[in-house]
């Protein structure tokens, strides 16, 4: 199947009054899963109240789920005037769970928008384009049911040097086995938003599988047509040890073996193993979609 045509926008297609005459009655949330994220998370939401959320404000809310930090990520986020609530503290009834896609299911029952959109905690050059960019096709086209951002992301210094996991793991992933999305320039892009009508209706890999798992399952969902991808510009930010990397591309890698129908042994343990080092045991555990749940029904 060849790639299909994705709707691809620039974030200086969207500006703040555009897009506010385009808002409507909606009512928007900005979500930051955040883990150990202190240095960053008090300017990025510090952007966004100053920004976005004055007198006619097109973002309704900044929610930080807070992902088990150790360091003053929680009262950071709150001086600077977010919501903040506990990972632990959602959905307790549904079990333990953990990582980033655990935070961001957990943060779609908590947020009061309409549409949400995620961004990542750990930015150093945040600025309001991010969520411009993210929110412009979902506020201006009623077809767009899911926008993923993409950015040149420098490493060390050197452009286009960053997403060493997505050039070597995702992206050859996605060319086998989900051809049709190849023309999405980062598959694993940490900054999204989609309506809640969407977002709902899907399941949520508790790990770093989350963000490729979203991609497939809502245009599987809901087809090609609802998918759209926005150039955001740079974007600097934390880069991991190889190490981590290792772990993220496993989780990677089951997910989209899963989600292709490829079977794996019965008795095969989510194990990461490389001589001289402990093994990492790699979570491919999912949230069912939020409509599954009976509390959201309640309060959805």
């Amino acid at each position: 199947m060849p790639a299909a045509a994705v709707r691809t926008y620039h974030h200086r297609d969207f500006d703040l009054r555009r897009l506010l005459a385009a808002k409507g009655s909606r009512r928007v949330s900005v979500c930051l899963p955040a883990r150990d994220e202190q240095a960053t998370i008090g300017r990025i939401v510090a952007s966004i109240r100053r920004e976005l959320m004055g007198d006619r404000p097109l973002v309704d809310e900044v929610l930080v789920i807070d992902d088990h930090s150790t360091d003053e990520t929680v009262r950071v986020a709150r001086e600077a005037g977010a919501r903040v609530v506990r990972s632990d503290d959602v959905l307790p009834e549904q079990g333990e769970g953990a990582g980033k896609g655990d935070a961001l299911w957990k943060s779609l029952y908590e947020a009061e928008g309409d549409v949400i959109a995620w961004c990542d905690a750990d930015v150093r050059n945040f600025g309001p384009r991010f969520v411009l960019g993210l929110l412009g096709p979902l506020l201006t086209s009623d077809e767009i049911g899911f926008v993923k951002g993409f950015y040149e992301r420098p490493l060390d210094g050197q452009p286009g040097q960053g997403g060493r996991v997505t050039e070597l793991v995702a992206r050859p992933l996605v060319s086998l086995l989900f051809p049709h999305l190849s023309a999405v320039v980062q598959p694993l892009g940490g900054e999204y938003a989609g309506r809640r009508r969407v977002l709902e209706q899907v399941p949520f890999v508790q790990g770093y599988g989350v963000d490729l798992a979203l991609l497939i399952d809502v245009t599987a969902r809901f087809g090609m047509t609802t998918l759209a991808q926005v150039d955001l510009g740079t974007r600097i930010h934390r880069n991991r040890p190889l190490d981590e990397l290792g772990v993220q591309a496993m989780a990677i890698i089951q997910t989209a073996l899963l989600r292709a129908g490829i079977p794996l042994q019965a008795d095969w343990s989510p194990v990461l193993v490389r001589p001289g080092a402990e093994p990492v045991a790699v979570d491919i555990r999912e949230r069912p979609p939020l409509v599954d749940v009976p509390s959201y029904r309640k309060t959805a």
